[in-house]
């Protein structure tokens, strides 16, 4: 059975940049704005002269400013992909308003549907849950800020309004939010506490891998500090200036001491004692988008975290 061809329309752009998106980079914000529009078009648009920013083309990565006039027009196709089911999906929610929810995401959950990758994730169980999230950004990651590997646990940000989302997503990039996270790693710092600040970019041979990059990566930062010994294995905190992929597995591995159960930079050591890479969102603070009040959330270690340290306080005596 023959399909009929895809009809493409187009979606002509005359928007003037609010204050609230000042420093936001260009393909982000017409992202966040655009129904209909895949990041992957609008990045060919930009690159294409197709969108000018006060008349002239930019690259996709042009950080806005306040007041910017952008124009042009982008080709509308339909999502390859159908939008992602609601699905009833186990997750606690410990805030919500009608601005914004915070997430304590549990292990072994993927954060939004991807390519072959469907269902299942928390964003179906978010749609379950909030009807109206579905047309807050891009379709297949409606309300999402930011986003944890499929094996951390922890806090997330969702944002329930598109205006709630530009004004999250801004901080985010201007580094106005406080991520603090919980690992345990492999060894024993020589040191209580230390500062971390090497480049991160794509592995020049392993493209499913990130890696200190020092002429090529993008900059990333992260303090950490002892929490408590274990033998062979320490238990640390971690704060984040930047939010790279992978920033906390590759920092950590980078210093010899990578995060406990990390089967993609943990070098395969005793990761049969792990159920998983023990990295845990444990602090989250942040100005609610609407109010500008300082919101503050931690979420407890979960359970399996929790078992994994029993074992390692019992060797340990």
């Amino acid at each position: 059975m023959e399909h009929p061809p895809r009809s493409f329309g187009t979606a002509s752009i005359s928007l003037t940049v609010p204050e609230a998106s000042q420093g936001l980079r260009l393909d982000h914000f017409l992202t966040h704005l655009q129904e209909g529009v895949s990041r992957s078009h609008i990045i060919g648009a930009i690159k294409g002269g197709l969108v000018l920013v006060n008349g002239a083309a930019v690259k996709a990565g042009h950080k806005l400013k306040a007041g910017d006039a952008i124009s042009g027009s982008l080709a509308v196709r339909p999502a390859v992909d159908p939008p992602p089911v609601p699905q009833d999906i186990e997750f606690a929610i410990i805030y919500e308003d009608e601005a914004v929810l915070v997430v304590d995401k549990p292990p072994n959950l993927v954060v939004h549907p991807g390519s072959g990758n469907r269902e299942g994730t928390l964003i179906n169980g978010l749609l379950h849950r909030y009807h109206d999230l579905a047309g807050v950004g891009d379709q297949d990651r409606p309300g999402i800020v930011h986003r944890l590997d499929k094996d951390t646990s922890g806090l997330l940000v969702v944002a329930r309004t598109r205006e709630a989302l530009r004004t999250l997503v801004r901080d985010f990039k201007q580094r106005r939010v406080s991520k603090i996270y919980v690992a345990l790693v492999h060894g024993t710092p020589d040191r209580e506490e230390g500062l971390i600040a090497e480049p991160i970019g794509r592995h020049p041979i392993h493209r499913q891998k990130m890696a200190v990059r020092p002429i090529d990566g993008r900059p990333a930062i992260s303090r950490w500090r002892v929490l408590q010994r274990y033998g062979t294995y320490s238990l640390c905190e971690i704060a984040i200036e930047t939010g790279r992929t992978h920033q906390i597995r590759v920092h950590l591995a980078s210093i010899g001491h990578p995060v406990a159960g990390d089967r993609l930079y943990g070098s395969g050591r005793n990761n049969d004692l792990f159920p998983r890479q023990m990295l845990h969102a444990w602090k989250l603070v942040f100005a609610h988008p609407v109010t500008g009040e300082s919101m503050s959330f931690v979420a407890p270690l979960p359970a399996d975290f929790n078992r994994v340290l029993e074992v390692l306080q019992v060797d340990r005596c």
